[in-house]
């Protein structure tokens, strides 16, 4: 089916208590595997790619987003289960740009160095953009340090100033967390459920707690990214299947048969979105 606009997508999970996870990608075949998990649970989701990683690559291209975009869409149009399609967390406010023409329809400038006020007549500008063509803007605020009530507000006077449609917000999530997984502070996270009429997304899934997880989610969460597992589980499975491998290549790469790694890729982030994708309640929400 075609792209599934965000604004619908989130209006749902509204509805039903339940946070879409953005599950992300990298190549083909994590693409193919976070589908897969979405389909056999029924579940509406958000695919992309991280924008930051795809502007630092040896000599990229901003031309390339419209690789990366009409993959992602032609990917959703053949899924059995709604899809957003998302551009993550870019500091370059040209690729952010030529995301919001390239098929994403939900993009995210982030530039956690640039001063404060830049930073808001910056997404504001992308914003007013997006919006004029029918795509959706995240972006985050740090406050890192703020009691939770400066938080909260600085929150709110963000969000009117730069019109977008969802927060990502800092609730004591961490981004690239490589081991453990750690509670949220839920007092703060209430506060600005509380002061914003916005839905809210944690980054840094992979290293949250199940019990503040579902409690983010009843306070108003409606996104949640992973990233770091899946890219764990990911090379471990791939270093697996290369030990003793079988020394003809295409045993190892193309011939679809259980030893192609991408075969094995695919299905390791299958099993990685299984893993974490119930508790988020989507699942059966298609």
């Amino acid at each position: 089916m075609p792209l599934e606009p965000i604004s619908r997508l989130i209006h749902a999970a509204e509805r039903g208590n339940y946070a879409l996870g953005y599950f992300e990608s990298w190549n083909l075949e994590s693409l193919q595997g976070v589908i897969d998990a979405a389909e056999q649970t029924r579940s509406p989701i958000i695919i992309g790619f991280n924008g930051e990683f795809l502007a630092q690559r040896p000599n990229a291209s901003v031309e390339d987003l419209g690789v990366y975009g009409s993959l992602g869409a032609a990917m959703a149009k053949h899924a059995r289960v709604p899809c957003g399609l998302i551009f993550n967390e870019c500091p370059l406010d040209d690729w952010v740009e030529r995301a919001i023409f390239s098929g994403f329809n939900l993009v995210m400038p982030a530039d956690p160095q640039a001063p404060p006020e830049i930073f808001i007549q910056r997404v504001k500008r992308l914003a007013d953009l997006a919006h004029a063509h029918g795509v959706a803007v995240e972006a985050d605020l740090d406050g890192e340090g703020e009691d939770a009530a400066s938080y909260a507000d600085g929150a709110a006077a963000f969000v009117a100033q730069t019109g977008i449609d969802l927060l990502a917000v800092s609730v004591g999530n961490e981004e690239i967390k490589l081991d453990g997984r750690a509670p949220l502070d839920l007092r703060r996270l209430e506060a600005l459920a509380e002061r914003l009429r916005i839905p809210l997304v944690l980054h840094g899934g992979t290293g949250i707690e199940d019990r503040s997880l579902i409690e983010a989610i009843r306070l108003g969460v409606r996104k949640v990214n992973y990233g770091t597992y899946m890219k764990q589980n990911y090379l471990h499975a791939l270093r697996g299947a290369l030990t003793n491998a079988d020394p003809n290549p295409h045993a190892l790469l193309g011939d679809g048969s259980s030893t192609d790694t991408l075969v094995v890729g695919r299905a390791t982030v299958r099993d990685a979105v299984l893993e974490r994708i119930e508790i988020l309640g989507c699942c059966g929400k298609a």
